[in-house]
Order: structure tokens, then sequence, then C-alpha cells
């Protein structure tokens, strides 16, 4: 009988992935979806030892690992909808790309994001709207990928490049209620008046913070580089900043567009994922790079605003 000691993820950066974020399962999900899971797993089965393609998280997922060299800092699970069997080929297909993902949960259709908190995961990407609903409501910081966002550039493979969008992201959905509700101009007086006062934190503070800890203290060879984008512009950027600081957390980049699109700025950043609480602004991203949809804040309610 093999005993082994307890083990604990204490410390690490914890992301939970379902498969079909990891890996471009497009074409067998479609038999997923129809609702024929037997012919779903016949197939994954049937395609055993060919390894799946990089899906829209690969990138992020290789590049955070790359931070264990030395020691475990990150851990990344599968987290997935997928039968046992289908979860054969997605641990077949990680150690055909050299990714170290020794843990998953395999639910066959049944929500899993139930087991986020035993995992204490501070992120998780999924292509269902509905499971990272539940996650953001359970305090996860959690976005739905978009499987036709084009690829993670390759262009800096020794770092991490992660984008935020600001209101009901990295901060709470305050200002962005104050838009909706009274527009442009109110929300540039309400911010000014408050440049001073830090925001409330939003959904994906956590995972910022998280990975503001890796970037203090690099491994050999990587490092993070992180960016706030944002539909604001002056005076408006002031309290984003100041919130930041109150936070003593730094950011590499920020970019106050003004609602200009921001696809194109995005394409020059070349970050290994985007996140956004706007589906028009997640779209835009989507041609450009890898991007998620995080359903928080006033714009992804499902009832009538506050």
């Amino acid at each position: 009988m093999m005993v082994r000691m307890p083990t604990v993820l204490d410390g690490r950066l914890v992301v939970a992935i379902s498969s079909r974020a990891l890996f471009d399962f497009e074409e067998e999900n479609r038999l997923f979806e129809a609702g024929d899971d037997r012919a779903y797993m016949r197939l994954q089965l049937e395609r055993l030892d060919t390894p799946a393609r990089p899906g829209v998280a690969f990138s992020l997922a290789r590049k955070l690992l790359a931070f264990n060299a030395g020691a475990p800092r990150v851990e990344v699970v599968i987290l997935s909808r997928n039968d046992p069997v289908s979860g054969m080929r997605v641990f077949r297909s990680a150690q055909h790309f050299g990714l170290p993902i020794e843990r998953g949960v395999f639910t066959r259709g049944q929500p899993p994001w139930r087991y986020l908190g035993p995992l204490a995961a501070n992120l998780f990407l999924s292509t269902n709207e509905a499971d990272v609903r539940s996650a953001l409501d359970a305090g996860v910081p959690a976005a739905r990928v978009l499987p036709h966002s084009k690829r993670a550039s390759d262009g800096h493979p020794d770092e991490v490049r992660i984008a935020f969008d600001g209101d009901a992201v990295l901060f709470s959905d305050e200002a962005e209620r104050v838009f909706q509700r009274d527009g442009l101009d109110a929300f540039q007086s309400h911010e000014r008046d408050r440049s001073a006062t830090p925001l409330a934190p939003g959904p994906f503070k956590p995972l910022l913070e998280a990975l503001h800890r890796l970037q203090r203290t690099p491994a050999a060879g990587m490092r993070v580089r992180t960016a706030l984008v944002t539909a604001r512009s002056a005076p408006a950027h002031e309290r984003a900043i100041r919130t930041l600081m109150a936070w003593n957390i730094e950011v590499d980049e920020a970019m106050f567009l003004g609602g200009l699109p921001k696809g194109e700025f995005l394409r020059e950043f070349e970050p290994d994922f985007f996140f956004d609480d706007q589906t028009r602004h997640v779209e835009s991203a989507a041609s450009h790079v890898p991007a998620g949809h995080v359903a928080a804040g006033v714009s992804n309610a499902t009832g009538p605003a506050a």
C-alpha cells in the first residue's frame, strides 16, 4: 500500500482550468453539446494517443508553471465537466507538451466549480458561463474563456503577461454604476471628487495580489508583467492609480483609452490573457489576444441594477 505524506498548496498560486480552456477540444465538444456523451467518450478514447492542440489558456498555464523551477510556487489543476475516461487524454496531452500537471477533477457534466474551495484557487478559467458565474459568486476570480480567441504570441517566452480591465474586474463596479445611470459627465465628476478615496476591491484583486507576489520574487529566467487596460480617461485615471497605490500593488503599464477599442492596444502589449467584464471589449480583444469574460458587476447583472 502506497503511503504519501499530506500535501498542501498553501502559498502557491493555484489556477483551476477546464480541459477545453487548456486544449482545443472544439471538434469533440460538438458531440458533447449534442447530448451524446457516449460518442464523445468514444472519440476521446480513440484519440487517446493523439495530443490535443493547445487551447486559449495554454500559454498562460505553461508560463506560470515555469515559475516552479527550484521550488513549487504555482499549481495548475484541471477542473472539468469531462468524464474520467476523457480525462486520460487531457493528462496525456499535458505530458506531451511537458506541462507538469498532476491534479485533476472530472465531473462528467456536473458543475465542477464547487471544488474550487478545497483547492483555494486564485483563478478559474472555463468555457462554461454558468460555472464561471457560480465561481464568482463564491468569491473566486473566474472568467469565461472565448475558444475562438487568437492564441498568445510567442514573442515573450520568459515573461507572463496579463492585462486587466479596471471597473468590475480589479475594482468594484461603483463607478460603472454611476456611468450607466447618469452618463459620462457625472462619472468623471464622481471620480474626480473621490480621486483620493480608494475604490473597493473587485473580483480579480486576489489574483493581482498573487501575481504581485510572483513579481516581487521572480524565478530564474521568468518574470511577470501586468497591464491595466481601461476605458477610463483623465481625470478619472487618478482614482484608479491611487487605488493601486493604496493596495501597495504596482502594474507595469496602464492604458487609459477613453472608450477607444481595446483590441489593437492589447495586440501591441501581447498578453497571455486579458480579462474584462464588458462583452464588447472581450470580443474586440479576442481577435488579437487570448481573452476571457468576467461576468461580474452591473453590466452582467441578471436582475434590475441597484
